[in-house]
């Protein structure tokens, strides 16, 4: 957590130098449209790059998997999205280090090799009586329970 606290005083530190670095071999209309190329670059890149994420995950669910290495490239897709909007050259550049396709899988990858999943194949709720039921049909003293739902047309 105290690494987040450095990065976010140490980033517009960096930031600010390299704006000013910049903008004083090339001149400060030519910084200024050149962090607005980057951001436009950026936000195309991100909207087919993004689609096509979903169009993978889409075609996942439908084979009946799971699209979690998709969800967690969308999660970086995004980041990377906000990153590409702040202006700046630093960080620009770590927002189109996500927007390439095998960094992003990689950390991806990475991510999800970090992250356990417990009981995915069943989904857990908890029921109105404390008693943790599963959608097995069964709860944790190993009764089966049944149950019934409609829909009402005549509230809508």
């Amino acid at each position: 957590m105290r690494y987040f606290l450095l990065m976010f005083i140490l980033m517009p530190i960096a930031e600010m130098w390299l704006l000013i670095t910049v903008g004083t071999y090339i001149g400060a209309l030519a910084t200024i449209t050149l962090v607005l190329l980057t951001a436009l670059v950026g936000v195309a890149l991100l909207r087919e790059q993004g689609i096509a994420t979903l169009w993978r995950g889409r075609e996942k669910l439908q084979e009946g998997q799971l699209p979690t290495t998709e969800i967690a490239e969308g999660i970086i897709l995004a980041v990377s999205g906000a990153l590409l909007l702040t202006p700046g050259f630093v960080t620009d550049t770590i927002g189109f280090t996500g927007l390439i396709p095998f960094t992003r899988v990689a950390i991806a990858r990475l991510i999800m090799s970090k992250i356990q999943l417990i009981g995915a194949n069943k989904a857990q709720f908890q029921g109105a009586w404390n008693q943790t039921n599963t959608a097995s049909g069964h709860d944790k003293n190993g009764n089966t329970f049944d149950g019934e739902a409609w829909e009402r047309k005549d509230l809508e």
